[in-house]
């Protein structure tokens, strides 16, 4: 485990290695682009390669003896102590159709459990970040979940909602019905919020460890839960189904829902 002192460093190193990388996003955002298909049909630009390779390259000239798992230019030294995991643009289909709720995405785990998380989101001009025993903050300024504790206080965000309703439609019925107020929604913006405590929780599915370990220590160390679905630990072997909640209360209430 990391001293702070390192963890305090690794952060605002990474912080700056993101803030670079997010000018080449913005370069890019509202502008013509060439699109292509990955093997799994979600779409790439130029913007999301160059945009890791940014961050790539910063990472291996700081840390040379780390590893990174990145969503474009795929994974090295997996076996090392500590190892990066990248997402350039976390919502590349929001990025192409102009929607400026895209992010970028920078984590580090060692041992397969996230200790620090970056989520930008740079057409906001918003960045989330958080590390092991050092809370959460957004623009620098410290933030809290909600204390909402029951489903029906609850503002909740369904993420990938047409992927829950193909695949397990009475989960979809069940959440379209739960909740005070609800929104369909996608990419890691809702769970940046209820790290920030402006909505209550966030259910999610169908995601790639790039698109939620990040999250991980922003919404714990702002006193949330997230888990997968099951209530178990996120790491690089989970199912992509991932449920955050601002309480513990509230979190309990969802999983049996879920289920």
């Amino acid at each position: 485990m990391p001293t702070l002192t390192d963890l305090r460093a690794r952060l605002g190193r990474a912080l700056e290695i993101t803030e670079t990388a997010s000018r080449i996003s913005l370069a890019h955002f509202n502008g013509a682009l060439e699109i292509a298909t990955k093997d799994d049909a979600s779409p790439v630009t130029i913007a999301d390669q160059e945009t890791e390779r940014s961050i790539r390259d910063a990472l291996h000239k700081a840390y040379p003896d780390d590893g990174i798992f990145g969503e474009e230019y795929g994974t090295e030294g997996l076996e090392k102590e500590a190892v990066w995991v990248v997402d350039p643009i976390d919502g590349t289909r929001s990025f192409i159709a102009g929607v400026p709720l895209f992010g970028m995405l920078l984590a580090m785990t060692q041992g397969q459990k996230p200790l620090l998380g970056i989520c930008r989101l740079p057409a906001l001009g918003q960045v989330y970040a958080a590390a092991k025993g050092m809370g959460t903050t957004r623009n620098g300024t410290s933030i809290d979940t909600s204390d909402c504790r029951t489903i029906d206080d609850a503002m909740l965000f369904i993420n990938e909602g047409e992927k829950i309703y193909a695949d397990a439609p009475a989960v979809f019925d069940r959440l379209m019905q739960a909740g005070r107020l609800r929104r369909l929604s996608y990419d890691c913006q809702p769970h940046a919020l209820v790290a920030a405590g402006q909505i209550d929780a966030v259910v999610d599915y169908d995601l790639k460890p790039y698109d939620f370990l990040a999250m991980v220590p922003i919404v714990e160390e702002a006193n949330g839960v997230i888990t997968d679905w099951q209530g178990k630990p996120l790491d690089f072997l989970s199912d992509g189904r991932v449920v955050s909640a601002a309480t513990p209360e509230l979190h309990t209430e969802l999983l049996a829902l879920l289920k």
